[in-house]
């Protein structure tokens, strides 16, 4: 049977690890460290997946450098060293990736973590050796800018016609549109399903172990059909 797409691209957080809790988490302790004003959970929570740089921009709109070096800082130390919220892999992602990785499919991660973050958490769940290629927001442009993808793909040799971006995310959405590429959305992460249908994605999966079923209806239909 042939394969729709030979690389997947999967997002980390809220796609393959439920770290929604911790993200917040480290965040709300570097606010705090710095004597900011507050944000409430939502706001939060609707910048997971965006760059540091980029997130510190929208909840702080005008800040300059300093404060984004200085809450930086905070982040990685809290989220790197000092905080002890638990993140998991969503029931079910590491067999997901094991059995693609099986297939024969390349995989890639595009994170806005940072490169020590995912690091930390490859290691930890033993998944780093099935990727081919990780891109994080500390090494080229935040989501939704395409260039993250567009290194992947110059790297592993495809094209945006054969590359589907797994996100959970609008910013995951608006970046595979921005590549050219395909997106596939899961509605279990952070930001809600109608908002992640609004960028019009092949499909929404309700649960990371409905992906390679879902592959395989995608390549048993003609060519056309996509």
């Amino acid at each position: 049977m042939m394969q729709r797409f030979n690389l997947l691209v999967f997002d980390w957080d809220g796609t393959l690890m439920d770290s929604e809790a911790r993200i917040v988490a480290c965040l709300r302790a570097a606010i705090e460290d710095l004597a900011l004003e507050p944000r409430d959970d939502a706001s939060l929570k609707n910048i997971i997946g965006l760059g540091l740089t980029e997130a510190i921009n929208t909840l702080y709109p005008g800040s300059g450098g300093s404060l984004h070096k200085a809450m930086t800082d905070r982040y990685r130390y809290h989220f790197l060293t000092a905080n002890p919220t638990a993140s998991e892999l969503f029931a079910g992602a590491a067999e997901t990736v094991s059995a693609l990785a099986e297939t024969g499919y390349l995989l890639a991660v595009a994170t806005g973590k940072g490169r020590a973050g995912l690091d930390k958490v490859l290691e930890e769940t033993g998944l780093g050796g099935y990727f081919h290629a990780t891109r994080c927001s500390d090494e080229t442009f935040s989501k939704p800018h395409p260039l993250m993808l567009e290194q992947l793909m110059d790297e592993l040799g495809t094209e945006p016609g054969e590359t589907l971006m797994i996100g959970d995310t609008e910013y995951d959405m608006q970046m595979a549109g921005n590549a050219r590429t395909a997106a596939l959305a899961v509605s279990y992460g952070v930001h809600e399903k109608e908002r992640l249908l609004h960028h019009n994605p092949l499909h929404c999966i309700d649960a990371i172990d409905e992906l390679v079923q879902w592959l395989e209806q995608v390549n048993a239909r003609p060519a056309a059909a996509g």
